[in-house]
Formats: C-alpha cells, structure tokens, sequence
C-alpha cells in the first residue's frame, strides 16, 4: 500500500470515528467536542495539500508502509 493510499485510509477512519463519537444523533455518541477531532483532520489534510508536511505520512513511514519490496531475484525494475 502507498502512504498516500495509507493517508486517506487513516484520515478517512479518524472522520468517521470521530463524527460518529461527536455527533449528537449518533447512536455511537459519547461527547460533541470529538467532533473537534473532525476538524483537526481536515484541517491538517488542507494544509499539507498546500505544504507538502504532512505528519502522519512520517509516522507510517517509520512503521513501514509504503516501503517498496525488492521483487524476486533482486533486481529492480
């Protein structure tokens, strides 16, 4: 999986979550201030369109998504 795909996997769970925690006719509701949450993970996914920095790209990077495997025999392409 690319760290892009990896990204709106990610942002896409936490909208969902977060909506469906935060808002008040959820079946799931718990507190509207995760709707708070919402908009930091819009607002973060607006400014990395435009910045390039993108946290959470870092950390998937560290855990090793998106980390090409060498095919079989060892030559690259």
């Amino acid at each position: 999986m690319t760290i892009e795909r990896a990204i709106r996997v990610l942002a896409g769970t936490f909208v969902l979550i977060s909506v469906a925690l935060g808002a008040p006719g959820s079946p799931l509701h718990h507190d509207p201030r995760w709707l708070w949450f919402t908009a930091f993970v819009g607002a973060n996914l607006l400014q990395s369109a435009f910045t390039g920095f993108c946290p959470a790209a870092i950390v998937l990077k560290k855990l090793g998504v998106g980390a090409e495997k060498a095919p079989k025999g060892g030559v690259a392409a």
